[in-house]
């Protein structure tokens, strides 16, 4: 059932005031996460010793950009909580993005890698088509996007966010249609049985714009 422009808003409103007014809870939760297995699987498909232009989409209080330009790159963070932004150009001193993904003004071709870590999945099911074909027209040619949500099926509201959860096969369908190519994934957390691994990763390559929306 598609959903209205007032029910888009609600939901991305809603899910903006839970982070702006949990913000410092959420940076005590995750500050600490051990993400190196995302960190590896994105960058390893660039050569080595490139100094990338990265986007950090979602990138919430600025942990993974400040990762990044410890390793010499060029990042970006964008999110749409005003709180995160203000804690993010404080902790990284980087370029910081006050952005929603159901609103995005990205340039043209201007990221060699997009990283969307436990992003993604916030938006609605209906708007995440136009949202991946707005990522990978800011990707340059033979860039890379990874992205990393909670697995599951359906959308809805889950307390005060809502969440849209895939499985490996509709992450695909969306992704060939929006011009990408699974490269590869992986199920986190790592070394854990499948059934109490909740996190689906993905690695894909961006395809030249005329392969955008084919089957």
């Amino acid at each position: 059932m598609k959903q209205s422009d007032e029910q888009l808003q609600k939901i991305e409103t809603l899910t903006l005031k839970h982070y702006n007014q949990n913000a410092e809870a959420f940076w005590a939760g995750t500050q600490d996460h051990d993400v190196t297995q995302n960190y590896a699987a994105f960058l390893g498909h660039f050569p080595v010793n490139k100094q990338l232009d990265i986007l950090d989409l979602g990138c919430g209080p600025g942990r993974d950009v400040r990762y990044f330009k410890s390793l010499g790159h060029r990042p970006v963070g964008l999110d749409g909580s005003e709180v995160f932004c203000n804690m993010a150009r404080a902790y990284t001193g980087c370029r910081i993005l006050q952005q929603t993904f159901l609103s995005l003004d990205l340039p043209d071709s201007a990221f060699d890698g997009i990283f969307a870590n436990a992003s993604l999945f916030h938006v609605p099911s209906q708007e995440l088509p136009r949202v991946l074909n707005q990522l990978h027209a800011s990707l340059r040619s033979g860039g890379v996007l990874f992205l990393s949500n909670p697995r599951g099926d359906g959308e809805g509201w889950h307390g005060q966010r809502y969440g849209h959860f895939m499985q490996i096969d509709t992450s695909e369908s969306y992704l060939t249609n929006a011009g990408f190519e699974i490269l590869d994934f992986y199920y986190r957390p790592e070394g854990k049985p499948l059934h109490e691994q909740p996190w689906l990763a993905i690695v894909a390559k961006r395809h030249s714009a005329e392969n955008v929306g084919k089957e």
